[in-house]
């Protein structure tokens, strides 16, 4: 999605990435390997997932002032589905268009 965002929409700078809990970071160089998105590791300092109420496969969309837009399920909405995978993306698009 990512790249479809940027061949796209590239005035638009929309950036996913994603930001791994606490206590999983044995799995970080697996999940990074051959991927091209940016990966954060939570930590006690920022906890980020605790904080924000982080739910397993969120997918929080900020505007451009990091105000949440949305938050977007995937595992209750599987991009899998090509019609999840379009709301999504619309959502980025519209919250960046904004």
């Amino acid at each position: 999605m990512q790249a479809e965002l940027d061949a796209d929409y590239p005035d638009l700078e929309i950036q996913i990435l994603g930001v791994n809990e606490i206590g999983y970071d044995r799995d970080n160089d697996e999940m990074v390997a051959d991927r091209a998105l940016p990966w954060l590791q939570d930590d006690a300092q920022a906890d980020v997932w605790e904080s924000w109420g982080v739910t397993y496969r969120d997918v929080w969309i900020l505007d451009g002032e990091n105000e949440i837009v949305d938050i977007y399920n995937l595992t209750d909405n599987t991009l899998g589905d090509p019609s999840n995978y379009s709301d999504l993306l619309e959502i980025f698009v519209s919250a960046a268009s904004d």
